[in-house]
């Protein structure tokens, strides 16, 4: 069932009340005995005031919840002129490891841009390693200057903030709820320049099974929040096709924007994977491509890669599949 991110209804606001709070206890932290803190987290119905109240549904299941808002209102403690805040971002303990606070912050990024906001601020604890990472991965930048709160039994909170200004392209995991949209550029890209068999179409679209089973990057304009373009890597230790062998990292499926080319996207995408292949102490990328993709080979050929012919056993949808390597045990690769 597709989880949904949307404005929470007034009736749900009791029970959003009831989630933060358990999520919060659940939570690095645990259980808190303030009493004001306890009013804050139960009080829906005053985050909605103060802005957007966010829920993550699946059905009827409430699993995430989060507070987008404006400043100078009652809730807002740190946005300051044009700034809208995120806080009290938590997911319920069935809901987690789902990529539901992603989706909950990217939705929110989306709506404070319509808001027409400079940036989106926000602060978690300094033992909230996992939120960090994800902010950090979502673009958010950490401002030291700006950590002046101090919360009792938790410390200096920790403050990020996303410039909307801000220009050029963020590669990063992808989210639940940009699935369908990944989906629809992966098969816009290719069937742009090829024509697609309808099983070849059915496997582009499912981007939900490989997100599922391994990694879907995708390359976000800054400015603009608009995907641009993807590709899929396996997860550490693992392989996402035939092509790779011990100490090799293959990715699938580079895809384009038909209306981002010529910016560079597949490019930055592929000198990600490159990136992970050496944060990860593998020696070379691999990778299986069409003989007929000739674009997508002269990238290759321009960044380093060199075929690998021993290699060429493989035939898709009744064509062979050219193989090309590049080693990644120098910073500037070598041809093999």
């Amino acid at each position: 069932m597709t989880i949904e991110i949307r404005s929470a209804r007034v009736d749900e606001h009791p029970a959003v009340g009831r989630l933060t709070e358990h999520g919060f206890a659940t939570g690095v932290y645990g259980p808190t005995t303030n009493p004001e803190r306890v009013r804050l987290l139960r009080d829906a119905a005053g985050r909605a005031a103060s802005g957007d109240l966010l829920v993550a549904v699946e059905g009827d299941e409430l699993l995430g919840t989060a507070s987008l808002l404006r400043n100078g209102t009652d809730h807002a403690r740190e946005a300051r002129d044009s700034e809208a805040e995120l806080r009290l971002l938590t997911v319920a303990p069935a809901g987690r490891g789902r990529g539901i606070g992603g989706a909950m912050v990217l939705e929110s990024l989306d709506r404070a841009r319509a808001w027409g906001m400079d940036a989106l601020v926000l602060d978690t604890g300094p033992a909230n390693v996992d939120a960090q990472r994800l902010y950090e991965r979502l673009g958010f930048t950490r401002d030291v200057e700006r950590e002046t709160a101090e919360v009792p039994g938790v410390g200096r909170l920790v403050f990020y903030r996303y410039d909307f200004s801000r220009h050029g392209v963020l590669v990063r995991l992808i989210a639940a709820h940009e699935h369908q949209r990944v989906a629809e550029l992966t098969v816009a890209a290719y069937s742009h320049d090829y024509e697609l068999s309808d099983r070849y179409r059915a496997e582009l679209a499912d981007v939900e099974t490989r997100a599922r089973e391994h990694e879907v990057w995708v390359a976000q304009d800054l400015a603009t929040g608009a995907l641009l373009g993807a590709v899929a890597t396996p997860r550490p230790g693992a392989r996402i096709s035939l092509v790779a062998e011990d100490g090799e990292l293959d990715f699938r499926l580079l895809a384009v924007d038909p209306a981002a080319r010529r910016r560079g996207v597949g490019e930055l995408l592929t000198r990600h994977v490159v990136g992970l292949a050496r944060q990860r102490g593998l020696r070379s990328v691999v990778m299986y491509s069409g003989a007929q993709m000739t674009g997508a080979h002269r990238l290759y050929e321009r960044l380093g890669f060199t075929r690998l012919p021993e290699r060429e056993t493989h035939i898709f949808e009744g064509g062979p599949l050219l193989a090309f390597g590049l080693d990644v045990a120098t910073p500037e690769g070598a041809r093999r």
